[in-house]
C-alpha cells in the first residue's frame, strides 16, 4: 500500500511516522521546508510541494497512490483545495481532516471518501483504521494504552472467547462483545437488533460480525492488527 499524507504539523507527523512504522510506503509532504526535514528520515519519501499546485501533484505522480490523508488544519481552503485536487487527478480514497461541520460538509461534497474530526495526538488513531480496516474506533485513555472497538473478522469467527486467546496471545482484556439479533418487526419484517453483553464469558462464540470492545497496550493491539491483517 502506498499512502500519502498532506501536511505535516503535529497531526500529520504522527500519522505518517506511525504508517512508516508498520512498513507501509508514505509520501509525506508539505510546502514548508522544515516540517519535510524534520520527518524525512522516518518516511519513505518526503516531499516539499505546493499541494494545490496540479503540476507539482502531477510531477510526484500522485495519482499512484492507494490512500491520500489530507491533515491540514489550519488552512480550511487549503484544505479543501487539495481534497479537490487529489480527486480530480484520480486518487480513489481520500481521508480528510475536518475543524468544523462546515468544513466537514463541503469535504464530503467535492468527494472526501470519509472525514476525521481529531486533534495531534490521535494520529495513531487514524493510522490504526488504515493498518486494520477491523478497527471501529478508539479511544486513547492512558500512556500507552487504548480501548478499542474492533469486528471479530474470520480469523476468530466460530470460536469461543477462551479459543480467541485474547488475553494469552496479545495480552488483551476483554471488555464486552456486541451482536446483532434478529427480531421481527410491528410490521412483519425482518429485522436485527444490538445487544451489548458487558460481561461475556469465556466459552461465548463469536461470529463474523460480531463486534468485541478490548483494552491493553497498543503495542499489543498492533500484534493483534498483524493477525487480523491476514485475514
Amino acid at each position: 500500500m502506498i499512502v500519502s499524507v498532506i501536511g505535516l504539523g503535529k497531526f500529520g507527523a504522527r500519522t505518517a511516522s506511525r504508517l512508516a512504522e508498520k512498513n507501509i510506503e508514505v509520501i509525506a509532504i508539505d510546502r514548508d521546508e522544515n516540517l519535510v526535514n524534520k520527518i524525512k528520515d522516518k518516511v519513505t519519501h518526503a516531499v516539499i510541494a505546493d499541494v494545490t499546485d496540479e503540476r507539482a501533484l502531477r510531477a510526484i505522480n500522485i495519482s499512484d497512490v492507494d490512500l491520500a490523508i489530507v491533515t491540514i488544519g489550519d488552512n480550511v481552503e487549503v484544505s479543501i483545495m487539495a481534497v479537490a485536487m487529489l480527486r480530480k487527478l484520480g486518487v480513489g480514497r481520500v481521508i480528510a481532516r475536518s475543524t468544523s461541520h462546515l468544513h466537514e460538509y463541503v469535504l464530503h461534497e467535492i468527494g472526501a471518501s470519509e472525514i476525521v474530526r481529531l486533534e495531534e495526538d490521535m494520529g495513531d488513531i487514524v493510522a490504526s483504521k488504515i493498518i486494520s480496516p477491523h478497527v471501529l474506533q478508539q479511544v486513547n485513555f492512558a500512556a500507552g494504552y487504548s480501548l478499542v472497538e474492533l469486528k471479530v473478522g474470520k480469523i476468530f469467527e466460530n470460536k469461543t472467547i477462551v479459543e480467541c486467546q485474547f488475553k494469552q496471545k496479545y495480552n488483551l482484556s476483554i471488555v464486552a462483545v456486541q451482536k446483532k439479533k434478529p427480531m421481527i418487526s410491528d410490521d412483519g419484517a425482518t429485522d436485527f437488533k444490538v445487544e451489548l453483553n458487558d460481561n461475556p464469558m469465556p466459552m461465548d462464540k463469536l461470529l463474523e460480525d460480531d463486534i468485541v470492545v478490548l483494552s491493553g497496550r497498543e503495542e499489543n493491539f498492533d500484534r493483534l492488527y498483524d493477525d487480523l491483517s491476514q485475514d
